[in-house]
């Protein structure tokens, strides 16, 4: 281009200057036009940079703010460190420095559009389930949360959340819309859907088996299976609530973090004392040493909804015991505040008894049985016939514990009560009930009441709430879908009840394609026992991972069909919780005001940020093109 302009020019002076300015505004507007590119790579990189730590920018940061927050101070620190990037944010035109409120907003709005644009085509014309929540945000507005659980096409079960939808009315017509609306936003569709869940405490529950209710209606196969880590919680609630000795323990344990663990000094002073019996210990060769062993605890508030931090808080009331009535008698000796004094004491009365003793060890006996089922429903790709399985070994345990748990259980109680000076009754001497008269108490022995009166009826009452709340365990599209299991060479495979199953999915088999399952499931579960590569599988999610790498999904594309809705069926909601925990994060008290959208767009980029990082900056580039007409000649 340089040699067409200074070839000589048959034109007359006039005209070469003309031609001389144009190529000049040529020239620099392509500068402006690249050095601007380069801007929005760089603000691009800011944003990828922000979400994957989690620090989501605000929506009123911009350039002349005296309190420039994350996302310009990165983006001036990135110049800082590059003279080009700096060279081009000084010299550049003030509309084109791309620092700005609306920018920030547009390339966070595209961003998540892209984020969003890439699962729907991961989803494509696939199955799906819905997970939902309701939960009001810090400014006190409701906000539903949709995830949407698939089988992408290598085979593995996914979780996606797709957004939040602020809901104004709390009726089940007024969630439907909000499905609906999402839906329709990218083009999903009803008849789609093969499983809901929802997350849900007793005061929301009408509203959403509304919801499920007109689900039903519109779809009757998107089955609805009320959530295993809600039902495991409640069923832990309820026998902690409704047996007077366990509700006690966990009333003190409750008091005792709101002390001991309110303060930071005696959170300090908690830690000095655990350190020196450590140190003591580890001298007397009690204690082993070694990467990850006696690190220092602390004591972490409970909270109902996840019984799993019950567990922690009594385990670490069991190693920590003696500490914590240090502190506990410093409160006495030298808090000025008067309650704080009161209940340090009370707790000091309390805790140092057998009786207490017993029912912390019970308690996390029973917790700890329970705490390995509470965990795998953490997992996104856990199957409904896993999880019975992992109820019906919760049960188990405890019925073993049940039967030879006993002599074990006082053996611990009874050292623990020697290590720290609690007097140990005998156990067939007359219990003394504490606090009653004894005109309207039954005489029992010490053995018949922490045995027969504690440790029995709290399990009992645990395995009885257990299965009040797991009924699926009978139920018949359950044990149909547990035929197609892989473990033990696939044992538990009855090609009868599969056909069954696929009866219950009339749309997604006809008659004739029933049929062609009768021969395909002969022909498959030969071909399964007789091959090495599934010899040795286990779990659904497994199966269904081997079928699509081994491309066996293609020979039996009706058996890899009720795989599919198997996995599915959605089981618990721990990605919905996530999206809350995330959603404190970035609508958080200091910046309450962010509105419903841009909160949307920060949450989705946050939460499904590994999909983020995967899509381009073309991409990104031309989503922002659409957006802003000033950049239409890119």
């Amino acid at each position: 281009m340089e040699r067409y302009f200074k070839r000589k020019s048959p034109f007359s002076i006039e005209e070469n200057d003309d031609i001389e300015k144009s190529r000049k505004d040529i020239f620099k507007g392509a500068r402006v036009l690249a050095g601007s590119r380069t801007l929005l790579s760089v603000s691009i990189d800011c944003v990828r940079f922000l979400t994957r730590q989690g620090l989501v920018f605000d929506d009123d940061e911009f350039a002349a703010s005296e309190d420039q927050r994350d996302f310009i101070q990165l983006l001036r620190c990135l110049a800082d460190q590059n003279a080009e990037i700096k060279a081009i944010m000084e010299n550049a035109p003030e509309n084109l420095v791309l620092i700005s409120r609306d920018i920030q907003n547009d390339i966070a709005s595209v961003a998540a559009v892209e984020t969003l644009s890439f699962i729907i085509e991961d989803i494509g014309d696939a199955l799906f389930s819905i997970l939902l929540d309701k939960s009001p945000d810090v400014s006190q507005e409701e906000q539903m949360s949709i995830v949407l659980r698939y089988m992408n096409n290598t085979g593995d079960v996914v979780e996606r959340f797709m957004g939040i939808e602020h809901v104004s009315s709390a009726t089940s017509l007024s969630l439907k819309a909000s499905v609906d609306k999402l839906f329709s936003r990218y083009g999903l569709s009803i008849s789609r859907l093969r499983g809901q869940v929802y997350d849900v405490t007793s005061d929301i529950q009408g509203e959403f088996n509304g919801l499920k209710e007109l689900i039903l209606k519109e779809n009757p196969r998107a089955f609805y299976i009320h959530c295993f880590a809600y039902r495991l919680e409640g069923a832990l609630v309820d026998v902690a609530k409704n047996h007077m000795e366990t509700g006690s323990l966990f009333s003190l344990a409750s008091r005792m973090v709101n002390i001991v663990g309110v303060l930071s000094n005696r959170c300090d002073l908690l830690r000095e004392k655990q350190a020196a019996i450590i140190s003591n210990a580890l001298q007397n060769s009690e204690i082993s040493s070694g990467q990850s062993l006696n690190q220092h605890n602390i004591v972490n508030s409970p909270h109902d909804a996840h019984w799993g931090s019950h567990y922690g808080t009594l385990t670490t009331l069991i190693t920590m015991f003696s500490p914590i009535l240090d502190v506990l008698e410093m409160i006495i000796d030298v808090e000025s505040c008067r309650d704080q004094r009161f209940w340090a004491k009370y707790l000091l009365d309390g805790m140092p008894s057998f009786d207490f003793a017993f029912s912390l060890h019970l308690m996390r006996t029973i917790l700890g049985i329970s705490n390995e089922l509470s965990k795998a429903l953490q997992r996104n790709d856990e199957d409904i016939v896993n999880a019975i399985s992992l109820v019906k070994v919760c049960k188990q345990q405890l019925q073993v514990m049940r039967e030879n748990g006993w002599d074990s259980l006082l053996e611990q109680v009874c050292s623990f009560c020697q290590k720290h000076d609690i007097d140990v009754p005998n156990m067939d001497g007359t219990f003394i009930h504490q606090g009653r008269s004894g005109r309207n108490t039954k005489e029992m022995t010490n053995l018949h009441y922490f045995r027969e009166g504690l440790f029995y009826d709290v399990i009992d009452m645990q395995l009885q709430e257990l299965n009040d709340r797991f009924t699926e365990i009978n139920n018949e599209l359950l044990l149909c879908v547990a035929c197609l299991y892989p473990n033990d060479s696939f044992s538990a495979f009855d090609k009868e009840k599969l056909l069954r199953l696929a009866q219950y999915y009339p749309k997604d088999f006809s008659p004739t394609e029933c049929m062609k399952l009768d021969d395909q499931l002969e022909s498959y579960i030969t071909d399964m026992r007789s091959s090495k590569e599934f010899k040795e599988l286990r779990g659904l999610s497994n199966l269904s991972k081997k079928l699509n790498a081994t491309k066996k999904n293609e020979v039996y594309p009706l058996v890899y069909k009720l795989v599919n809705l198997a996995l599915i069926l959605p089981i618990a909601t721990p990605t919905v919780e996530r999206v809350l925990t995330a959603t404190n994060i970035v609508k958080a008290r200091l910046r309450n005001k962010i509105g419903d959208q841009w909160m949307n767009d920060n949450l989705v980029v946050y939460i499904e940020n590994d999909v983020f990082q995967k899509i381009d900056d073309d991409v990104i580039m031309r989503g922002f093109r659409s957006v802003k007409t000033c950049w239409e000649q890119w």
